[in-house]
């Protein structure tokens, strides 16, 4: 056997070994992740789905309740999506969409209506 046959040996064993461990015997396991420790890429999409479905049905307390999983306050929340997402090139279509979910925070609310 060559000095090459015995390397490549090697090199596979021990590939073999390390996903074995890594897979089998000692796998990583998320407990308790909150949607709060998510990168601010993975927020800005939920912001835009968010406010995808905001387009589409018009229900601001069900995208409040959406976005208050993130943590902060929604309007902050929403307002750093946009800046990440104008910093990484995300289309128009996706930022008008994002700053019409945050122009609702800057309207009003109408009173609740009484019985």
């Amino acid at each position: 056997m060559t000095r090459w046959t015995r390397f490549v040996i090697a090199i596979l064993i021990g590939l073999a070994a390390g996903l074995y461990y890594g897979l089998v015997l000692n796998p990583v396991q998320y407990v308790d992740t909150a949607p709060e420790s998510l990168d601010a890429a993975y927020k800005a999409d939920y912001v835009l789905m968010t406010a995808e479905i905001y387009r589409r049905d018009g229900d601001f307390s069900a995208a409040l309740n959406r976005l208050r999983l993130l943590g902060n306050t929604p309007a902050e929340t929403v307002r750093a999506a946009i800046t990440f997402a104008e910093r990484a090139g995300y289309g128009e279509s996706d930022l008008a969409t994002m700053n019409l979910l945050f122009a609702a925070f800057q309207t009003p609310l109408p009173p609740p209506a009484s019985p």
